[in-house]
C-alpha cells in the first residue's frame, strides 16, 4: 500500500468538564493534526499519474478542516452555563461547540471522518495535544 502523510497545526483552547485535574480549567494547546491517506494503486492517467492523490489537494483539504478551529475556544455542547456562554458571546469570543468532549482521541476520530467524507482512503489520523502526547484513530480495512 502507498501511504501519504501530511500535517497541519492550529492553536486553540479547551477544557474538560467533569475532569478531576488541571484540564478542567480553560487552557490552550498547539494542536498538530497528522493525516495518512493511502491506496493500493497509483493514478494511471492525467495530471496525477504516478500519485495516490495530489499532495496540494490533500494539504489544502486538511488545512481547511483545521483552520476553522484556529484561535477558538472549543467546548463540548452543554458544558457551560447559559449565562457564561452569553457573557462570552457578548464579548465576541470565537467559540466552537462540538457534540463531543474536546480530547485528542475524539479529535482524531472527528478529523478522520471529515477527511473520509471528502473521498480519501484515510489510513490513520493522529492528533497531538502536546509535542509528546498524541492519539491516533484508524479503522480496520
Amino acid at each position: 500500500m502507498y501511504i501519504l502523510k501530511t500535517q497541519k497545526e492550529f492553536d486553540a483552547a479547551h477544557f474538560l468538564k467533569g475532569y478531576d485535574g488541571k484540564c478542567s480549567n480553560i487552557h490552550g494547546h498547539r494542536w498538530k493534526v497528522v493525516a495518512e491517506v493511502g491506496s493500493e494503486t497509483l493514478q494511471s492517467e492525467g495530471n496525477t499519474r504516478g500519485m495516490v492523490v495530489d499532495f496540494s489537494e490533500l494539504k489544502n483539504d486538511l488545512k481547511a478542516m483545521v483552520d476553522c478551529f484556529d484561535h477558538k475556544l472549543i467546548i463540548e455542547t452543554g458544558s457551560l452555563k447559559e449565562s457564561t456562554m452569553a457573557a462570552l458571546m457578548d464579548e465576541a469570543f470565537a467559540i466552537i461547540e462540538l457534540p463531543m468532549r474536546p480530547t485528542a482521541e475524539n479529535f482524531a476520530k472527528y478529523f478522520y471522518d471529515e477527511l473520509k467524507k471528502l473521498g480519501y482512503m484515510v489510513v490513520s489520523m493522529t492528533v497531538y495535544e502536546t509535542p509528546k502526547n498524541c492519539a491516533t484513530y484508524r479503522e480496520m480495512f
